[in-house]
């Protein structure tokens, strides 16, 4: 049996990006680029801001206190309650870590794909979307195990759809199929107890198992929840497909051609450098009425240990929803941060 290695808490970041869509000089500097042909790329949704963050800060506080530091990236703008002394929290403007060529920039995907730029990131390092919280006492082993990044494996197809990922899935798994070309079956044999391990649940290693006779990869599983991730694997793709990276990194808004940092999660896969863990460790809401009542009682239920509370097109009534996902948080997380003036 293998040892687990307990991961060094005191090495493992967590990275957040956060814009405030209401910020008149950030919509000024927005209104002078036309988006690309994407329908979303500038949509009012993509930087609607649901007035919840103090909650993301209490829940690291409360459920991950062993995290060393967080690296808040921003446009510029704060929320007037965030305190900017504490001594865990670095402010990363855009302009602090984004090469000077790609900005000023509205695409989501080149905030991302520069993360391994942030001056001090630790090596283990968590990336969580301003909509992704922690709900529940959370350990270093949640996350990195043996060093090693902890996801879920398994193969999947993409989903082409309006307002979907599909697109970016498939530019990722362009880079993917070149770099790993002739070795999925030698892969997947190396790593056969990671693939099929029932951790990943029956339905995921079904899908596997169906998906696994070709001789490339179709696709990968994936939760819209906090990732794992190595900063060598993001330095590592920088310096293997860089014009490939730099190509998104140019458009200023999201763009169907654009890969996205999903692109580090399927290539630590193919790695083999990551360690097994469910998928029920987390829960991922793309809010419409018909799951709203669910994403509520789990939020105040703490039924999982991470969530997503992922605004949509599809979202209706907001304000009322906003609210009543605050009342939620409230009821697990009254108390106010050191994060908090």
């Amino acid at each position: 049996m293998e040892k687990t290695v307990k991961s060094n808490a005191s090495e493992i970041d967590i990275v957040i990006a956060w814009v405030d869509g209401s910020d008149p000089e950030w919509q000024r500097e927005k209104a002078q680029f036309a988006p690309s042909s994407m329908p979303d790329s500038a949509s009012s949704v993509r930087y609607r801001d649901w007035d919840n963050l103090q909650y993301w800060f209490r829940g690291i506080e409360k459920f991950a206190p062993w995290v060393r530091r967080i690296h808040f990236i921003t446009w510029g703008h704060l929320p007037e309650w965030l305190n900017t002394s504490s001594p865990k929290l670095h402010i990363v403007r855009h302009s602090d870590y984004i090469p000077q060529e790609y900005l000023p920039t509205f695409n989501s995907h080149t905030i991302e794909l520069n993360m391994n730029r942030i001056e001090g990131l630790s090596e283990q390092f968590i990336y969580f979307n301003d909509d992704m919280f922690i709900i529940r006492p959370v350990e270093p082993e949640d996350f990195f195990r043996n060093g090693h990044p902890c996801d879920t494996y398994g193969l999947n197809c993409i989903y082409f759809g309006q307002n979907s990922a599909g697109h970016f899935c498939g530019s990722d798994l362009e880079v993917i199929n070149t770099e790993f070309k002739g070795q999925k079956k030698s892969i997947m044999k190396r790593d056969r107890k990671k693939w099929y391990s029932m951790k990943n649940g029956a339905k995921i290693c079904l899908k596997t198992r169906l998906l696994s006779a070709w001789d490339w990869f179709p696709g990968f599983h994936y939760d819209h929840l906090p990732s794992a991730f190595l900063k060598s694997t993001l330095d590592e793709v920088w310096s293997k497909y860089g014009e490939v990276l730099d190509k998104t990194c140019r458009d200023r808004f999201r763009s169907e051609s654009n890969v996205n940092q999903w692109l580090f999660k399927f290539w630590q896969l193919c790695k083999g450098c990551c360690e097994v863990r469910s998928p029920q460790f987390g829960r991922a809401f793309h809010i419409d009425d018909s799951n709203f009542g669910e994403l509520c009682s789990t939020i105040r239920d703490q039924s999982c240990s991470m969530i997503c509370v992922n605004d949509t097109p599809e979202t209706t009534d907001p304000e009322t929803k906003m609210l009543r996902v605050r009342e939620c948080f409230e009821a697990i997380l009254p108390e106010s941060s050191s994060f908090e003036k």
